[in-house]
């Protein structure tokens, strides 16, 4: 459009003020393209000296403070009043004692006015080794040693304790592996890193299992399930750490991909998706526009008959691969994954997906919630350098957050004539023009994405955002700082299992180190986890606040 300004064609205060606008947003282009030229020529700069055996400009992080803060928490939480709590009732009292006065330095008049009760934690750390005699005979008829087993719970070189202490100081403190060494000898226990390691990875089929339940378990729990993935490395290979998860469970499975065939994959418990054929599927086909003529060719597939990855590819390569992009070729797998996870009963079926707008999550559920608190971050990451246009980002902003809380207050007493009126509040809100270019981009997109924003005009009981799964994630993040990563598949299959078990145990309430002391001495008391949230039936709403 500047290319076609001329002032002496501005006649009036609205062509003077449109000439303004026009250049305002013209000066903030200019702007931000300025800024990247800097960073891109700056880097061009580096490149060059370090061609030349040089050094580049040191890369000096800015102070904290000084990082800009994209977080919407502030916008959209309100102050709550704090009060400190006594914890005294929460105790288990394991002794009590008595403590004496000395009389002898009492006056004559004392009285005896009861006692006064105070409550001390404290815990006994100390060794118990054992050295067992197991009884041996022989027997010279049948040529055969009887050996005495242990008691539940001992085998190996160490007892339940230290394995179930192992356990919780890895995957529920995330310390590393050298510091339990350190700390398990400080208490007297003479371990190896190796040792540790071989209890955090080794015969986990019955920890497995668990998790297997717990993902069923939790699945079945509500109405709806959130989702979220983090970047994470396994023998410094980066692959992705997705997390499944409701106020009751947290479920972990790290996977190569972060791609809508991945999130199937794990949706039917499956390291690698399960794919099927049937009346179902060209519906599919259809959403994903896939040309009539393939959907031909694979109507003369298998139909009604689970295959492989490896049978389905090379059907794919056989029949379509010639005719069809990578993309397509994509779709036509997720179509036949999607028949595959809509056709079993084994796995309840997840109605509502809570999510950001990724485009591995669309199309996967019947129905999606998009996250309002990851669409407010959008508009938080515009960086406009005009007051003016600044002052527009804030007041938008202002009535962003200001609909947010009319959402909440729905939630908590939904009506269809005032979901109506949010619907239209929605369209006006996001249909504004404000003289600002990149926040009306912002704001066009967003009106793109209504249905998926008013979800919960429709399922009240759904939250706003999509934070259990990113608070979820950053637990990963959190463990990957301090240990890297897993070296083994191995050991990437215990990460998830165990941090599946701790968080899901922590949202249940459950001590993580009590809960794996009871499996590992062999005392079985505890209920499953799984048992624990199936008890706890579905939840209808959480709250406005949540």
């Amino acid at each position: 459009m500047i290319d076609k300004f001329n002032p002496h064609n501005i006649q009036d205060l609205d062509g003077a003020r449109t000439a303004i606008v026009l250049l305002l947003n013209l000066i903030e282009e200019v702007k931000q393209e300025n800024q990247q030229l800097r960073e891109e020529n700056q880097r061009l700069r580096d490149e060059n000296n370090r061609l030349k055996g040089e050094q580049g400009k040191p890369n000096i992080r800015a102070n904290k403070q000084a990082k800009k803060d994209q977080s919407s928490e502030k916008e959209r939480r309100r102050p709550q009043k704090w009060h400190k709590s006594s914890k005294n009732e929460q105790v288990v009292i394991d002794r009590e004692e008595v403590v004496h006065l000395d009389k002898t330095t009492l006056p004559a008049d004392a009285e005896f006015k009861g006692y006064e009760t105070v409550v001390i934690q404290d815990l006994k750390i100390e060794t118990d080794n054992v050295r067992f005699y197991k009884e041996k005979y022989y027997s010279a008829s049948e040529r055969q040693t009887y050996l005495a087993p242990l008691p539940a719970g001992y085998e190996g070189q160490f007892g339940p304790t230290v394995r179930a202490l192992v356990i919780a100081f890895h995957y529920a403190a995330y310390m590393t592996e050298p510091k339990i060494v350190e700390v398990l000898g400080q208490m007297g226990v003479l371990i190896s890193e190796g040792e540790v390691s071989n209890l955090l990875i080794k015969k986990q089929g019955l920890w497995q299992a668990e998790a297997s339940e717990v993902f069923q378990a939790g699945l079945a729990s509500s109405s709806w399930q959130h989702m979220d993935d983090t970047a994470t490395r396994v023998n410094g290979v980066n692959q992705h750490c997705h997390v499944l998860c409701n106020p009751f469970y947290t479920w972990y499975a790290t996977r190569p991909q972060k791609d809508r065939l991945t999130v199937i994959a794990i949706l039917q418990n499956n390291e690698q998706p399960v794919y099927l054929l049937n009346e179902q599927t060209p519906n599919w086909l259809t959403t994903f526009a896939i040309p009539q003529w393939a959907q031909q060719c694979l109507s003369q597939w298998p139909q009604e008959k689970l295959l492989s990855h490896e049978e389905i590819g090379q059907l794919v390569s056989r029949d379509l691969a010639a005719r069809l992009n990578e993309q397509q070729q994509a779709r036509v797998l997720e179509a036949a994954a999607l028949t595959a996870y809509y056709h079993q009963s084994d796995i309840p079926i997840i109605p509502i997906l809570v999510s950001d707008d990724a485009p591995q999550f669309s199309q996967v559920t019947e129905e999606q919630g998009l996250c309002w608190v990851h669409e407010g971050r959008h508009y938080k990451k515009l960086t406009p350098f005009l007051a003016y246009h600044q002052a527009l980002l804030a007041a938008f902003l202002t009535q962003f957050w200001q609909y947010y809380d009319k959402l909440q207050q729905y939630r908590v007493n939904p009506s269809p004539a005032q979901a109506e009126t949010l619907r239209q509040e929605f369209d006006e809100l996001f249909s504004q023009q404000t003289a600002y270019d990149a926040l009306d981009k912002r704001i066009a997109i967003t009106r793109t994405k209504k249905v998926k924003l008013l979800t919960v005009l429709a399922h009240p009981e759904i939250p706003l955002h999509n934070n259990p799964a990113e608070l979820a994630a950053r637990q990963r993040v959190r463990k990957r700082d301090i240990s890297f990563g897993p070296r083994t598949d191995e050991g990437r299959a215990a990460w998830d299992t165990f941090m599946t078990l701790a968080e899901t145990a922590k949202k249940l309430d459950v001590s993580f180190y009590q809960y794996v002391f009871d499996r590992v001495s062999g005392r079985n008391e505890l209920p499953a986890l799984a048992d624990i949230l199936r008890n706890r039936g579905t939840p209808t709403s959480i709250g406005a606040t949540s």
